[in-house]
């Protein structure tokens, strides 16, 4: 009978606080207002158990959103000096501690967590998640699949958890939009490698992508009334802080549109056609 675990138990004893259940060897209480209707001595049920306010082992008939093996996104109820903590659908909340954060979370943001037992016997989650996800994906190259980020390394890039359990990493070239942990994305997978690791792409496919960034690019310059104020050989940064794309992406939208005729070069601008 561990903390974290799923179990089934027999009631051996009832008294005013609850019920009293065992395994042959340990007993918990379960809660008189947990016990179900109708209960009696001698009856088996199957109880999740945990601990209570007090650190003593709990059992309860509800369903926790997340148990040990497993690997879900949790939302954040509050922030204090010593860490998070998440809704997990029981009654006390669960505790993220900060070494365990891959990142500042914020309350009512929801993070990919695993749930774990430390040293004194406590359930906790943690946002480190990496070594313990499947290294043997079902995809292929080319598939697109959701996912939601658990941690970003500057320089490196941002890894996603798929499906809760799977691990991809979008490189830091791929990054041309602000991620943080939390965010759920829709990411192409770019390769699966023979180790089980994938590389994904926030966009898709050249072809399909250009089109995409062509519409936006061209949104973008009639918010300018119809006269962008720079051209494809403005600096990088500038595309990438007006547009979110590189300037090689930026420019094969641009032709895409001028393809069209949708769109004239100008010397110092970029001109929406009537």
């Amino acid at each position: 009978m561990e903390a974290g675990s799923r179990v089934k138990l027999k009631i051996v004893r009832k008294k005013e606080a609850g019920v009293y259940l065992s395994d042959g060897e340990n007993d918990v209480l379960l809660p008189k207002r947990q016990v179900p209707e109708g209960a009696e001595t001698g009856d088996v049920l199957e109880v999740f158990i945990y601990r209570d306010s007090e650190d003593r082992l709990i059992a309860t008939v509800n369903t926790p959103l997340i148990e040990k093996g497993m690997i879900r996104s949790l939302t954040v109820k509050s922030v204090t000096g010593i860490g998070a903590f998440l809704d997990w659908g029981l009654e006390r909340d669960l505790f993220l501690p900060f070494k365990e954060q891959t990142g500042k979370v914020a309350a009512g943001k929801s993070y990919p967590v695993r749930l774990y037992t430390d040293k004194t016997g406590r359930l906790c989650a943690s946002m480190r998640l990496y070594e313990y996800l499947d290294k043997e994906p079902p995809y292929k190259k080319g598939d697109h699949v959701k996912g939601q980020v658990y941690q970003v390394k500057p320089g490196f890039g941002a890894f996603v958890v798929i499906e809760n359990r799977y691990s991809g990493l979008i490189h830091a070239n791929e990054l041309y939009d602000r991620i943080s942990i939390g965010d759920e994305v829709d990411v192409r997978i770019v390769e699966v490698r023979s180790d089980g690791k994938m590389d994904l792409s926030l966009r898709d496919t050249i072809p399909h992508q250009m089109e995409q960034d062509a519409e936006m690019v061209l949104d973008v310059i009639d918010s300018y009334g119809g006269v962008l104020p720079f051209t494809d050989k403005a600096d990088p940064e500038r595309i990438k802080e007006e547009f979110g794309l590189s300037k090689n992406a930026f420019k094969r939208a641009v032709g895409h549109l001028l393809k069209e005729h949708k769109v004239e070069i100008k010397d110092d601008s970029i001109v929406r056609r009537s």
